[in-house]
């Protein structure tokens, strides 16, 4: 039996709907900051987004000051602060050197990041069909990157390295949930990753323009509406009904690479990031079956 609550597997049209409206808002982050460029080096858009970003966290600040917080909740808040910072760093990277659609089908390998994270460091069984969908998902990378058929671009290598720190941001903040209330959670992410960048922006600091500034922003608010929306969407639905949702992103950062940007539409890339979406969807489903309470994987973090 699912281990949803009666009220999320009683609307799964809805948590589907949110979902979708997820994915056009991360859809429309991943356009927003290609749109913006190089010019800016990716360290300093990254600190802009989530510097213009904090105005969304100012309601939770009350609360925040409010809170007790021990000296393990300040090491957790620091520590995912400072791996969330490179995460971002490295997919502002990514976005500025290889195609929309390679950027978002690589980054579905954080749940199996996140799969694989728990069992190492936090003592979680992994099954045999989770090993089996695991070993999919890496098929599927492979399809994406097609090492000795092209080359790999330092890109490729930032997003992955992407996918793997966001999911150890993730799992850090598993670890947090029972210590400090979720708005919490945010409003920390938002003001230690800010504080995080801040030395690698001003490092090599280039003036932004008025309309970089404000793309910068409509990214921040993007964003912020897409985890909005997403929480909604898993109040209101399992996660093995939303989790396969998510693969439109790729389809929808296909088309708009290619109309917008004049990205080749590269069916491998499809294939790969299919293959990725179905065994982490896999992997939702199963423990939503079988009842067991283990860390579920997460879906593709966004900046």
């Amino acid at each position: 039996m699912a281990n949803a609550s009666p009220t999320a597997t009683a609307r799964p049209l809805a948590g589907i709907g949110w979902m979708l409206l997820t994915g056009f808002e991360f859809v429309m982050v991943t356009a927003l900051v290609k749109h913006v460029g190089g010019r800016i080096p990716a360290a300093e858009s990254a600190f802009l987004r989530y510097l213009l970003g904090l105005v969304f966290v100012l309601p939770m600040l009350g609360p925040l000051r409010a809170m007790r917080i021990d000296a393990r909740g300040w090491a957790l808040f620091g520590l995912r602060g400072l791996v969330h910072s490179g995460a971002v760093i490295l997919w502002f990277f990514a976005m500025a050197h290889i195609p929309m659609a390679e950027v978002t089908a690589l980054n579905y390998l954080n749940p199996v990041y996140v799969t694989l994270g728990a069992a190492l460091f936090f003592g979680e069984r992994l099954a045999a069909r989770r090993l089996a969908a695991i070993g999919i998902a890496l098929v599927g990378a492979m399809l994406i990157l097609r090492p000795g058929f092209r080359s790999i671009e330092p890109g490729h290598l930032a997003m992955l390295a992407t996918a793997a720190l966001f999911a150890g941001s993730y799992l850090i903040a598993g670890r947090m949930a029972g210590l400090v209330r979720p708005s919490a959670v945010v409003a920390m992410l938002a003001i230690t990753v800010t504080i995080g960048l801040a030395p690698f922006a001003l490092s090599n600091w280039v003036s932004p323009r008025p309309d970089e500034l404000a793309w910068l922003f409509a990214v921040a608010a993007f964003a912020t509406a897409g985890h909005y929306t997403m929480t909604r969407a898993f109040a209101a639905a399992p996660m093995a009904v939303t989790q396969p949702v998510t693969f439109l992103q790729l389809v929808w950062s296909a088309l708009v690479g290619w109309a917008v940007f004049g990205e080749a539409v590269d069916g491998w890339v499809m294939a790969g990031g299919g293959l990725i979406v179905g065994a982490v969807s896999f992997i939702a489903w199963r423990e939503a079956r079988t009842g067991r309470r283990v860390t579920p994987p997460a879906l593709p973090d966004k900046p």
